[in-house]
């Protein structure tokens, strides 16, 4: 039996970094969190229904672990409370090294949290402080040792290359660290410049200089070599892991997995319907707080602000666009299981053209179609065709 995923957003850090464009605010407060708390539970508290059954749980930011310990607890004593979870649920929090200490991870493990996603970002100070983290190298292994100190059996590390001022040097010795440290999982990046942030502003008055496409690419080839030699599976175009450790609840997203997001801005996939949250953070909580006892899952909640119910075309797409993410890619007999169609029928042309180009692949020995290393590479270039 398949069971949705629930996604909780928590959309506070401590400070903003310079290239984040996620949904996060800084420099806010206590009273702050706990209005933002009593809201979400409101809301998670709409759709409550002991009939459901989660099989993962992510606490995402933002940064979770900014808020003190009773918060998260509520947050989890609600979820058992108004829903059920699987025994062996994936439960998994966000987390900075700044705001990790052993009371709080003790904690975290007695609420049932289970996985940690630790954003450690860079192996180098000065990298770090460019970035506008405000932990350190220290900082973060401390904290990973207190976490595998206090029971921690699944931890994921999140790191991103090419930062303007990276070699490639820099960033592999800084991987041969973290591999060293033997975590169960591993995230890794290419920083993007994006608009809104510091590091686009910089970048708009010609002072910030992004790294050169082929060194970044060079990087990306060089991680996956070492990830795989480490004996990780690199299994999604920026994850790896050791094997059966892999991401349950992210991997419900690349397959097209049903999941429940509550919180500010959050998205769900329920039903075939796509929907998502009130993003002003003063607008969701006040529209969270007045939330009605109980609603439908299905349906489109007290805090919608986007809702699509997609079209059979809709789901095929979206079917294609998040499968290739994986490095398996997709199953072509589980396409036509589910849509009553071929998918080489279905999308001919770009799977003829890409498979000319040397991005994409067919596996017929295991039904599989999947890009290739250089199709990772121009990911965006072969999705657009399936759209």
């Amino acid at each position: 039996m398949k069971y949705p995923g629930l996604y909780i957003h928590i959309p506070f850090c401590a400070k903003k970094c310079n290239y984040c464009d996620f949904l996060s605010a800084g420099n806010t407060s206590k009273e702050d969190h706990s209005l933002y708390i009593e809201a979400l539970l409101c809301e998670l508290r709409y759709y409550a229904d002991s009939d459901i059954i989660f099989d993962t749980v992510y606490i995402g930011g933002g940064t979770p672990s900014l808020l003190d310990c009773s918060s998260i607890a509520r947050i989890m004593d609600s979820i058992r409370s108004d829903f059920r979870l699987t025994e062996h649920a994936e439960v998994t929090v966000e987390a900075n090294p700044d705001s990790l200490d052993k009371r709080k991870l003790l904690t975290y493990r007695e609420i049932g949290i289970n996985r940690l996603s630790i954003g450690a970002q860079s192996m180098d100070d000065g990298l770090l402080s460019f970035l506008g983290r405000i932990h350190t190298v220290d900082t973060f292994l401390r904290s990973y040792y207190s976490a595998r100190n206090c029971g921690f059996q699944n931890i994921s590390v999140d790191l991103m290359f090419s930062i303007p001022g990276q070699t490639a040097e820099l960033w592999m010795d800084g991987l041969e660290r973290v591999v060293g440290l033997n975590p169960e999982h591993i995230s890794f990046y290419s920083m993007q410049i994006e608009e809104g942030t510091p590091f686009h502003k910089l970048w708009e008055e010609g002072t910030l200089r992004p790294v050169d496409d082929t060194e970044d690419r060079a990087m990306y080839h060089r991680t996956i070599n070492r990830l795989e030699n480490a004996g990780y599976l690199h299994y999604e175009i920026s994850n790896a892991a050791k094997p059966g450790c892999e991401s349950r609840h992210n991997l419900k997203y690349w397959s097209m997995g049903e999941y429940l997001g509550i919180g500010l801005g959050a998205h769900s996939y329920i039903g075939g319907r796509r929907r998502s949250n009130e993003t002003d953070l003063n607008k969701y909580v006040r529209i969270a707080a007045r939330a009605p006892e109980r609603g439908k899952l299905n349906g489109i909640g007290p805090c919608t602000v986007w809702s699509h119910k997609n079209t059979k075309e809709d789901e095929m797409s979206d079917y294609v666009f998040t499968g290739l993410r994986k490095v398996s890619g997709i199953k072509l007999s589980d396409f036509k299981e589910r849509f009553g169609t071929a998918l080489c029928e279905i999308y001919a042309d770009p799977v003829i053209k890409h498979k000319k180009t040397g991005l994409l692949e067919i596996d017929p020995d295991n039904d599989r179609l999947s890009l290739t290393l250089n199709g990772m590479d121009l990911f965006n270039r072969v999705l657009i065709d399936f759209i």
